[in-house]
């Protein structure tokens, strides 16, 4: 008796030791009819140990056997059997797991190694994998994290019961179809997907991870140019009808450039970028085509060809720009009309007197003590400039101008007595 699993790593065919084990393979049987192993994870995996699933829930501690729809909750579970005796001997016995006190459920796990004697009398054999030896080696070579869970979602896809002995009980409902994965069980995977790989550059040469790794890195700037509002839309891209042309020469004119290039087709607009204040050339200009091939001869045929003693340089417009199209604000205000306008008279509002003044107006406003201070520093200066000041003065200087004169005489006459004769002949 045999069933067939499809797996997403490749098939397996089950021999089911029917006469050895009858309880086990009704078991096995009738969940694989019921499909009660579809879409079950493969949710643990030791290398050259065993693949174990059968967990509906996917974390080892759920699952039930096919006697709970015949008996209730108290056939959830049933007894293991124990004879007669079989040994995991070699890789791909398949056995039900102890679940503890020696009562099974649907979990069961295929061994992946040879001489795994030590699970004999724990575990209970019930059929061997004949079929998709590949497939084991597959699941032996997958990389699991530290609780042995693989990071491939590795899943039973479907189950086929070739032949079934047992006959059919009214009390087990079978499905008409498989069933589909819901969108929360999808949502739930923390795992590779099946259509993904490990290793993202297998089988990619050396240039193509490059290109990649460029494209990844210019599509993060072009995101991060949206969000700062450079950028429109990040998946935006130049238009390809639109020519980048450098290295022109100062005095070239657009009309000359657009005679040049309206050889390749027709010419929509060309312009040389100036400066906005002197308006010279900045020695690159856009031509737009209208339509891309033209563009793309233009390319081809204009690289390094000499224009007024300049060979330029041609290339595809990476520029969006022509894209956007200016939109003023609606609070911008016109500068020219201001200056035009002549400036508003300023309004004379009376001043409360409990409202201190400003800053600016407490420095000019009047203030009697500082004028009675500054009156008293300039009086002695006034005084000195007054009329009346300026007469004193005057007449005080002519009196002190005779004193000194009667003074110099009275000098001068001693000095003349000293030196005359007689007063000579006194003083021998």
């Amino acid at each position: 008796m045999a069933v067939l699993i499809e797996t997403t790593l490749g098939d397996l065919i089950i021999d089911l030791f029917v006469k050895e084990r009858p309880r086990c393979s009704l078991n096995f049987i009738k969940l694989c009819k019921k499909k009660y192993y579809n879409l079950n994870q493969f949710h643990s995996i030791e290398k050259n140990y065993v693949a174990q699933t059968g967990d509906p829930s996917g974390t080892g501690r759920g699952g039930e056997s096919i006697y709970s729809d015949l008996y209730g909750e108290q056939g959830r579970y049933f007894e293991r059997e124990d004879l007669p005796k079989m040994r995991h001997t070699r890789m791909g016995i398949v056995s039900f797991v102890n679940n503890g006190d020696n009562m099974l459920g649907s979990q069961f796990f295929i061994t992946l190694g040879e001489n795994l004697d030590y699970l004999d009398d724990q575990h209970t054999i019930f059929g061997q994998v004949t079929e998709g030896l590949e497939t084991l080696e597959k699941l032996n070579d997958q990389l699991t994290d530290t609780n042995n869970k693989p990071f491939r979602d590795i899943r039973i896809s479907h189950t086929i019961v070739l032949d079934d002995p047992f006959d059919e009980d009214s009390r087990i409902s079978f499905p008409p179809r498989s069933p589909s994965p819901t969108y929360e069980d999808l949502v739930k995977i923390d795992q590779i997907a099946l259509d993904e790989k490990e290793d993202e550059d297998e089988g990619k040469t050396a240039e193509e991870i490059a290109e990649e790794f460029q494209q990844r890195e210019m599509a993060e700037q072009a995101q991060i140019l949206e969000m700062v509002g450079d950028l429109r839309d990040a998946d935006e891209v130049p238009p390809e009808n639109v020519l980048f042309v450098c290295k022109l020469n100062p005095v070239t004119t657009d009309e000359d450039l657009e005679i040049i290039f309206s050889r390749f087709g027709k010419i929509n607009n060309c312009e040389i970028v100036r400066d906005r204040r002197s308006g010279d050339s900045l020695q690159y200009a856009f031509i737009e085509f209208d339509n891309a091939k033209s563009c793309e001869q233009a390319y081809f045929k204009m690289e390094n060809v000499l224009i007024d003693d300049r060979r330029i340089h041609v290339d595809f417009s990476q520029s969006v720009s022509q894209n956007y199209k200016y939109k003023p604000k609606s609070n911008t205000v016109d500068t020219s009309k201001r200056r035009q306008s002549p400036p508003p008279k300023r309004q004379e509002t009376k001043r409360s007197h409990n409202r201190s003044p400003s800053p600016r107006r407490r420095r000019h406003s009047p203030s009697p003590k500082r004028d009675r201070k500054r009156d008293e520093r300039r009086e002695p200066e006034r005084r000195r400039r007054s009329p009346d000041n300026h007469r004193d003065r005057d007449r005080h200087s002519h009196r002190d101008s005779h004193r000194d004169r009667d003074r110099r005489d009275r000098d001068s006459d001693r000095r003349r007595h000293d030196r005359s004769p007689d007063r000579r002949r006194d003083r021998r």
